[in-house]
């Protein structure tokens, strides 16, 4: 309980400074950690009508959340593969959008004046959102789908029904064309950024925002990763089993 109750008196712009993730849960629950970051978990929670216990446990489930980059994930079978995109990546892209989206716009108004890369940046930004979350529909409804059908007809040793859309290459040749403009759009928010490196005038607002947007871009080199090279030639060749 000792560290619970110190916790609670430590300040919110500390736990933000020491790791940006736990900026979203701040944001979830309307506390200022930019202006106002000079303040306990006790005294905003106070404020705000919130259990200080439940925060702490949302903080705590953030910080304990690791890259898992060491997994040998080729071991995978493709319906795991599949499900574990949909849960992991999908769903942190609609968490983060959002979040990023509020914080964008915050800053063009804020320190647009001083900053007008930042006008480019939301724009950039605004345009992957709105694409990645039809993306996502898209592979979601009707790629994975059919992925986990041919997994489990090779289980049971069924035949599998030819999809509307022909061949598995075909939504595949336009999720990776997809994941190339995304890679792009992210190439130039990097380039805008100056990778990510907030300028001297950068309130805590700026610097949650940058290191959240240089984490969005890792996420999804990771999650582009495991469907173009893993997921999709896997499914290719496994579509071929049936032919």
């Amino acid at each position: 309980m000792e560290t619970l109750h110190t916790d609670t008196q430590k300040q919110i712009g500390q736990f933000v400074a020491e790791d940006f993730r736990t900026a979203a849960v701040f944001s979830k629950h309307k506390i200022d950690f930019c202006c106002n970051g000079n303040r306990s978990i006790e005294e905003a929670c106070e404020k705000k009508g919130i259990d200080s216990n439940r925060l702490l446990e949302e903080l705590e489930a953030v910080l304990n959340t690791s890259t898992g980059q060491s997994i040998d994930y080729k071991s995978w079978p493709l319906d795991l593969l599949a499900e574990y995109i949909e849960k992991k990546h999908h769903r942190y892209v609609e968490e983060k959008i959002p979040v990023l989206r509020q914080f964008l716009d915050k800053l063009c108004k804020v320190h647009g004046e001083r900053h007008p890369e930042l006008f480019k940046i939301n724009e950039l930004f605004t345009a992957s959102a709105g694409e990645l979350s039809a993306h996502l529909k898209k592979e979601e409804l009707v790629l994975f789908p059919f992925i986990k059908k041919m997994v489990k007809a090779t289980l049971d040793k069924s035949a599998v029904q030819a999809p509307h859309f022909g061949t598995v290459e075909n939504p595949i040749a336009m999720m990776m064309e997809e994941h190339d403009t995304e890679g792009g759009r992210f190439r130039q928010i990097a380039e805008l950024t100056d990778n990510y490196t907030p300028p001297a005038d950068a309130c805590n607002t700026y610097k949650v925002t940058y290191a959240m947007l240089e984490e969005f871009e890792k996420d999804l080199h990771l999650h582009i990763h495991l469907e173009n090279n893993i997921l999709f030639p896997e499914a290719v060749k496994l579509e071929k089993q049936f032919s």
